[in-house]
């Protein structure tokens, strides 16, 4: 349920209306904007209808809140959540764009790719340090080593870094490297780890699992949020269809349906969305033009000699390509934009 406060309701009436519910095991989430305040409620409808909130003085009415994500839910937060990494702002108007190898392979390799992807315009470096693979015999990752490599090249290009968490005994490792932690599709319902980067501050991407609704990843989403940790950032990285030329079915729907329900940001992630590199720029565009706040990007310099996933990553140049055609999109759709990246 929310509650919504009177224009002109005081932070005194906040508090007071705030400690009436917590006096009665309720969760309270206060989400303030400009003219009005909103009071989401967590716990049994019933508790609420004992206080008779209604009869209060500040409170304009109270309203049943149908969707069962309730922190993630537009209802109880209508305004968009920004969220800040370094001096980056994911969900606002700019674009951000992640870009980096599958897995991280080298020392020299990272620094090089670094450097590259942000000449061309990326903003956050991204790369598996420990890769989740259908396959046991495949490539697994350098673990720890691949993260030093990547912290390192964050020191050299001053790019914020995004690494995959596999399991919760490790959320704590990865915290003290990365900016950044991505819950894979595998693992969008692993609802352990989910509560344990829940317990902690950092940003953290949560991709929507290749089978699952857009409600369920909310409701991923959801266990994050009632951890405490209110820096959730989705993103769409296709679905299983019956289709199998392209290795995903990316569903940009999700784009514009997440954002009506939801006040989180959310990117895309073309690579697996489709497989196939000489789709991921088209995509990219598409993407952006369903209002995606940005694209994560798998990028290698030789996807030939990857050791994962070399069919769907670009080359640098195409990198650049790709950079430059979805700036276009973007500064047709919102001329305000002025970052650099956004002005090549």
């Amino acid at each position: 349920m929310i509650i919504v406060l009177k224009t002109g309701a005081t932070e005194q009436d906040v508090e007071r209306v705030s400690e009436l519910l917590r006096s009665k095991g309720l969760g309270v989430h206060v989400s303030q904007g400009i003219e009005k305040t909103i009071i989401g409620v967590i716990g049994a409808k019933e508790r609420v209808g004992e206080l008779a909130v209604e009869s209060l003085e500040c409170v304009e009415k109270v309203v049943s809140v149908s969707n069962p994500f309730k922190l993630a839910s537009r209802d109880f937060h209508p305004l968009d959540t920004v969220i800040s990494v370094g001096n980056l702002k994911i969900g606002g108007p700019e674009p951000v764009y992640m870009a980096g190898p599958c897995s991280v392979e080298s020392r020299t390799g990272m620094i090089e790719i670094a450097q590259r992807v942000k000449e061309a315009g990326a903003h956050i470096l991204r790369g598996g340090a420990f890769k989740p693979r259908s396959s046991p015999y495949s490539f697994q990752g350098l673990g720890e080593e691949g993260l030093k490599y990547m912290a390192e090249a964050r020191e050299i290009t001053g790019l914020p870094i995004i690494s995959e968490v596999m399991e919760p005994e490790t959320v704590n490792l990865m915290v003290d490297y990365v900016d950044i932690l991505q819950i894979g599709a595998r693992n969008m319902q692993n609802y352990a780890l989910l509560r344990a980067v829940g317990r902690t501050q950092t940003p953290v991407l949560l991709k929507r699992g290749f089978s699952n609704t857009i409600e369920e990843w909310l409701m991923s989403a959801e266990y994050i949020l009632s951890e405490g940790n209110p820096n959730v950032i989705l993103c769409e990285r296709g679905i299983r269809t019956f289709e199998t030329y392209t290795r995903n079915t990316l569903d940009l729907n999700a784009v514009p349906v997440v954002k009506h329900l939801s006040h989180l940001p959310v990117i895309v992630d073309p690579s697996h969305g489709v497989g196939k590199w000489r789709y991921v720029t088209a995509m990219s565009r598409a993407a952006m033009a369903a209002g995606a706040h940005g694209l994560i990007v798998e990028v290698h310099p030789n996807p030939q000699e990857a050791l994962s996933d070399g069919p769907q990553s670009l080359t640098l140049e195409n990198f650049e390509n790709l950079i430059e055609e979805v700036n276009r999109i973007v500064r047709v759709l919102n001329p305000e934009v002025t970052s650099a990246n956004t002005n090549q």
